[in-house]
């Protein structure tokens, strides 16, 4: 959109907040960017420049707006659509790639040459992958720096720099301030406080945790609380009544208003308690190593879909008038997704032709077999979910009685865990969507609303559809749709490319608890 001149200066005279993340506004005069909604930004339009990055803007010599906070704008919904290779670059980055595997590491998972994918995101985003990364960093420094009291080398060695002296320079750059003197700001302007204990030794890698059924203790270097932002509308009930409704006990909970859960990230084990507001999700961080606070922070918003751009899926889907009446009394309605797409892989096995309820029981047995005990979280939450070498190691020694499901259901999950394992398929954020579908389906006992359900939920694909799901095809019948798989199929082609959107808002015509958040009335959905 940023090479739309006259499509940006509307937005930017309307302020528009749906076009945050889109695309950025630099004002040549001042050699500051900002968000398109910007309250400050007035100037002549032959003054502007738009840019489809924060990295591009930064590498343009403009300093990030003080007042609108351009850097922490919800992402481009762009990235979550797509499925060429800038998109997979895009979350692969997100994810924290470069910092962990460098360039060279992400062209691995990608399947190109280093060239080839800089070559494609300097075109289309006017910086490369390190620019991206180094983005990605400063805005890590920055919610570090001015939401804890951690001395700044703890905050540069967490954010992802290799040396302090990288950092200062980063952060004058970008924010046009030293370190310091953003902490300072931001104290006379207080924003949530992050409880981050300031000792250089809390912030040592912890390691990750990869032992089947030992105990991994938790020593969190502290709980941050944050705020994700998302467009409006949002429609909580089915996000987190899904999370809710299926989650598994030891690893998730419904407590307080809240989703918790445990997440397995790069340097360490953590928890995060996700809790839905009016005007954001409020985040409650701990972890075991503050490196990992920025992939933990993508794969949070992943989980609740927030880069999505409800407006422009609902108008599509509106466009029906069998779903324009759904789409009218609960918009905004999100694809409640994953953390981990090889953990959602195997719960997919698991609940094919059962109940919600006995796919958390199965899974709950699995957790208890095979997945690592976590110690210091308090509560329910007391286990990792099994990575895929220790399912692929445990599943043969179980006792047929702890997963009691059909044999050709245990020959499906024994194959997709090998594949899983070995590295054969790939489900994770750089993963292309089409090929995983292939290998998938050629896997025995995989049809297609397991595959569509992987495809919905864990690799992010925004045009996944379910036909044959009974929830799905009683809808159609209420709505006076066809139910057949073939004739279903077949209208859904109106509802592209939005139809995992379309699924959510079929499934919530039913009083299944998955439409319902654990605090609503069973009337409120009905």
């Amino acid at each position: 959109m940023y090479d739309d001149a006259e499509r940006c200066v509307r937005a930017v005279r309307s302020r528009d907040s749906r076009f945050d993340g889109w695309f950025f506004t630099a004002v040549r005069s001042t050699r500051i960017y900002c968000r398109p909604s910007c309250p400050a930004i007035v100037p002549r339009i032959e003054n502007l420049r738009f840019y489809p990055s924060a990295a591009a803007a930064q590498q343009a010599g403009y300093r990030a707006c003080k007042r609108c906070r351009p850097d922490a704008s919800p992402g481009s919904p762009l990235w979550d659509v797509r499925a060429d290779l800038v998109a997979r670059a895009m979350r692969l980055i997100a994810d924290g790639v470069v910092d962990r595997d460098g360039v060279p590491g992400l062209a691995a998972q990608l399947g190109y040459s280093t060239r080839q994918v800089q070559r494609q995101l300097l075109a289309e985003l006017g910086a490369g992958p390190l620019a991206l990364a180094r983005a990605q960093r400063a805005q890590t420094a920055r919610l570090l720096i001015e939401t804890s009291d951690l001395p700044m080398g703890d905050v540069a060695f967490a954010a992802g720099f290799a040396s302090i002296r990288a950092f200062n320079d980063a952060v004058r750059e970008i924010f046009a301030l030293s370190p310091t003197d953003l902490r300072h700001r931001a104290a006379r302007a207080p924003i949530p406080l992050v409880t981050v204990p300031g000792s250089a030794e809390s912030s040592q890698p912890a390691g990750p945790a990869h032992s089947t059924g030992l105990a991994v203790p938790m020593r969190p270097v502290g709980t941050l609380s944050l705020r994700l932002p998302f467009r409006a509308p949002l429609c909580p009930d089915n996000l987190f009544g899904h999370l809710a409704a299926t989650a598994i006990p030891g690893v998730e909970q419904w407590r307080d208003g809240a989703f918790h859960r445990t997440l397995r990230l790069p340097h360490g084990p953590a928890a995060v308690a996700l809790r839905p507001r009016p005007d954001h999700v409020a985040c409650q961080l701990t972890l075991t190593d503050l490196r990992d606070l920025s992939t933990a922070i993508s794969r949070c918003r992943r989980l609740l879909d927030l880069d999505a751009d409800p407006v422009a899926v609902d108008a599509h889907l509106a466009e029906d008038p069998t779903l324009a009446r759904l789409v009218h009394a609960a918009p905004g309605r999100r694809v409640p997704r994953t953390p981990d797409p090889d953990e959602f892989a195997v719960r997919a096995i698991l609940g094919q032709q059962v109940s919600t309820a006995a796919a958390r029981t199965h899974a709950r047995r699995l957790v208890e077999a095979l997945g690592p005990r976590v110690d210091g979280l308090g509560g329910a939450l007391t286990h990792l979910f099994p990575t895929m070498r220790d399912l692929a190691d445990g599943l043969p020694g179980l006792d047929e009685a702890a997963l009691a499901f059909p044999r050709s259901r245990r020959i499906a999950l024994t194959a997709l865990v090998e594949a899983l394992a070995e590295r054969t398929i790939d489900l994770g954020a750089g993963a292309d969507w089409h090929h995983a579908r292939v290998q998938l389906t050629a896997l025995p006992g995989l049809g297609p609303w397991t595959v569509e359900s992987i495809a919905m939920r864990a690799l992010g694909d925004p045009d996944a559809f379910l036909p044959t799901d009974l929830g799905v095809r009683r809808a159609a019948a209420d709505l006076g749709l066809p139910t057949s798989a073939g004739g279903l199929g077949a209208h859904s082609t109106a509802w592209r490319p939005w139809r995992s959107y379309a699924v959510q808002y079929l499934w919530a015509t039913s009083d299944h608890p998955i439409n319902r958040m654990p605090d609503q009335p069973r009337s409120a959905t009905a």
